[in-house]
């Protein structure tokens, strides 16, 4: 079953000069439940603009996406917000985690705003943040975590609300070797064993080896590509 779909996306923008820049012309994309997909290309060629377009945080320009098999497009802003907290995780590169709030509270929190009850959003936290490895850094604040531990506060986060897809954009660009591994199997694993669908934006060769699938976006649109291409 494809879980999120992208058919013709294009997104336009204007320059500083008045002219139109084409970031994304005629996208197509399918990723099914259990599915890891890594996206892959030169800086500035548009993949983090696809994620946004994916995860309904930008509308695009042309073009659909079906999440679910429903489509994003045309819905009003309230309506589509309703479905990121519902139904997308995402995970960005710097982990946005806040910074009073434990690494328990940072994950109860879309729970809690989804409107959980206290207990539920605590068991689902201490769950998630176990099949993390932070079982016994439960309590501690971003401050006083590592920058892995910090990242994988943030995925335990984004899979709070049992989402059907997971979008991360450089996951493991702010991480040294180490932790990079260690997130790199981390997602892997969740891909499969939560049988989310999943789309990683990377310029990691490790990470995108580790996908089902690995696809160049070049020239505003999607190829099939060889991890060898991933720029380093």
């Amino acid at each position: 079953m494809m879980v999120i779909e992208a058919h013709d996306l294009a997104k336009s923008y204007r320059g500083g000069d008045g002219g139109l820049i084409n970031v994304l012309d005629g996208v197509d994309l399918a990723v099914r439940r259990g599915e890891m997909v890594a996206i892959v290309g030169a800086s500035g060629a548009g993949k983090s603009t696809l994620l946004h377009v994916l995860g309904a945080l930008d509308r695009p320009t042309r073009g659909s996406v079906l999440l679910d098999g429903e489509p994003l497009h045309g819905r009003p802003d309230d309506q589509l917000a309703k479905i990121r907290n519902r139904k997308i995780g995402f995970v960005f590169q710097f982990h946005h985690l806040l910074r009073e709030f434990s690494a328990l509270e940072n994950v109860m929190m879309p729970l809690r705003i989804a409107g959980f009850d206290v207990r539920h959003a605590r068991s689902r936290a201490e769950e998630l943040l176990a099949r993390v490895g932070l079982s016994g850094r439960m309590s501690h604040r971003p401050g006083e975590l590592s920058g892995g531990e910090q990242q994988r506060t943030a995925v335990a986060r984004a899979l709070a609300i049992d989402p059907a897809v997971l979008l991360a954009d450089e996951p493991s660009g702010n991480l040294d070797h180490t932790n990079s591994e260690r997130l790199h199997e981390l997602f892997s694993q969740l891909a499969s064993d939560l049988e989310i669908a999943m789309v990683v934006v990377t310029h990691n060769r490790a990470l995108a080896s580790r996908a089902d699938r690995a696809l160049l976006l070049e020239d505003g649109r999607l190829r099939d590509t060889d991890v060898k291409e991933v720029v380093a």
